[in-house]
């Protein structure tokens, strides 16, 4: 998030798109209610009606695949209308004559039509965001999780500068992260270009820093992704796997693909907290501590890093994660070694810039937001404050393009997933609380009451899904909250597991998979 959780409160305008944020994120949702309560207008894109519309000023119920055509088409009406930022634009932007050429072909009919929404909603809710003086976009895998992906985050992007909501305290561009913890992962490196604090691997200079603090010799290749590395291990060109705290045969898309990789690999590790359906394919196992075990620091989605403080002592054989990590480290060959997770926030300390002032001793008297530069600097409310970081903010119009599979005569209806408020990701932990269970207790599919009325099903029916990659049998649930021809279902669940279904087709650039669009076909199990 380039803005703090704290400031939604205070703004004028949100656009919540692309994310279920009372189920997926209900701490933020609730500063956003705090927000209209206060006379902030919302606006909400999403396939689904979610809690959120409720509340909204303007709901657009768009299409899955769609998000690029919309951000486009409200640009287009904020230009028409001359609610754009010129000086902003003038002083800290650049490319605008392009974002102009690309978004006049987006007038809110044509947007219309590709989106499945009236006009005079795509219009409404760019008058609102264009005449906010402050206002943030808030966005998800809604945004992402498609082959166009990286473009939409782009259009995110384009729209915020356009209006000059960058660098400005209650705005802002505000990707809401889906794990704990995911955006520290990423701080730390773990990402195939990345070293810690975003310094590319190919990048001579910092391989050479790194090289030093570290006193080994490093390579300069980028990596793999998750998807590319699954094909590796299907086609026999990567042998070994190391799985550490992900579930890919239940979160992965086209989970036969997964299950042919995993059983493929020479050898496989599993290091997790729970025995998982990916862990049942391991050669070896390693027990890892939970976060109540074990001492460290969270990075959450505002950027703030927090401590987490040792409640009990690993259950059985498990360890902390950093032990492990270290202890494999020292075996194959690499001698240092670390007496607690302080000694590591130090070593961050010293080859991250954003992290360079945090310690556990500061950290004691709370959390603290990157970047941080030293020890005198108190973290970092908003981004780019003055100036943006790049040295100017660059639009990066993109045309809208159609998802990888649309329905056809054998696919006839679309299928898109998501989060429920009650399971946590692949269930890995909730799965195990009875409560929980009560309340969702296995997968289903949301229909919308047209679909169902052709196709004779009831509510609690059995049915059969299929797409080009497999089939699974879940239950039915009819709804109003999604359109007719559009299905819905969550992806938490092992049995009648979403991603069996879904496509693996990736966005070229971030090479994310099109988890949020898919062509399937359905049926009642007689």
């Amino acid at each position: 998030m380039t803005n703090s959780i704290g400031e939604i409160v205070n703004t004028d305008a949100m656009f919540v798109i692309g994310s279920n944020t009372t189920e997926n994120h209900p701490v933020i949702a609730t500063k956003m209610k705090q927000a209209v309560r206060r006379g902030a207008k919302l606006i909400v894109a999403d396939p689904r009606r979610i809690e959120l519309a409720d509340y909204a000023d303007v709901y657009l119920q768009l299409k899955p695949g769609t998000n690029i055509a919309l951000l486009n088409s409200m640009m287009n009406v904020i230009l028409e209308k001359g609610l754009y930022d010129k000086k902003f634009i003038e002083e800290k932007c650049e490319n605008f004559e392009e974002l102009v050429k690309v978004v006049k072909e987006y007038t809110p009919e044509r947007a219309a039509e590709i989106c499945g929404v009236k006009a005079e909603d795509i219009i409404k809710a760019a008058t609102i965001y264009g005449e906010a003086e402050k206002a943030g976009i808030y966005y998800t895998m809604g945004i992402t999780q498609h082959t166009t992906g990286t473009n939409g985050v782009m259009s995110v992007s384009n729209l915020a500068l356009l209006c000059g909501n960058v660098g400005k305290e209650s705005a802002g561009v505000n990707p809401l992260r889906g794990q704990n913890n995911v955006q520290g992962a990423c701080d730390m490196g773990g990402l195939p270009g990345d070293l810690p604090g975003y310094q590319k691997v190919f990048k001579p200079e910092v391989i050479e820093k790194f090289e030093k603090a570290w006193n080994t010799k490093l390579s300069s290749k980028v990596g793999l992704t998750i998807p590319e590395i699954m094909d590796g291990a299907a086609d026999g060109s990567i042998k070994f796997l190391y799985i550490m705290g992900e579930n890919p045969m239940v979160s992965d898309p086209d989970i036969n693909h997964v299950k042919h990789a995993l059983e493929n690999v020479d050898f496989l590790v599993v290091q997790d907290i729970f025995m998982t359906e990916t862990a049942e394919f391991a050669d070896v196992i390693l027990p890892a501590a939970s976060f109540a075990e074990k001492d460290g620091t969270f990075s959450n989605t505002e950027r703030r890093v927090q401590r987490v403080r040792k409640a009990i002592d690993p259950v059985g054989e498990s360890k902390p994660d950093w032990k492990i990590i270290m202890e494999l480290m020292n075996y194959l060959g690499y001698s240092k070694k670390y007496l607690h997770p302080s000694d590591i926030m130090d070593e961050i300390a010293s080859v991250t810039p954003s992290y360079a002032g945090i310690s556990y001793d500061r950290l004691e008297d709370g959390g603290i937001q990157w970047p941080c530069l030293d020890k005198d600097h108190s973290g970092t409310k908003y981004l780019h404050k003055g100036n943006i970081a790049r040295g100017k903010g660059l639009f990066m119009p993109s045309d809208y393009a159609e998802s990888a599979e649309t329905p056809d005569r054998e696919y006839p209806y679309l299928l898109t997933t998501g989060r429920i408020l009650y399971h946590y990701h692949t269930r890995t932990m909730t799965g195990k609380v009875d409560g929980i269970n009560k309340l969702a207790p296995s997968s289903y599919v949301e229909i919308n009451e047209e679909t169902a009325n052709r196709l004779g099903i009831s509510d609690g029916d059995r049915v059969r899904i299929a797409s080009r990659r497999g089939e699974i049998e879940t239950t039915a649930k009819i709804t109003e909250i999604i359109d007719d021809g559009v299905l819905f279902m969550p992806f938490h669940f092992a049995d009648g597991a979403a991603n069996y279904l879904t496509n693996p087709a990736r966005d070229p650039i971030a090479k994310i998979s099109e988890l949020k669009v898919a062509a399937v076909k359905i049926e009642k199990v007689c």
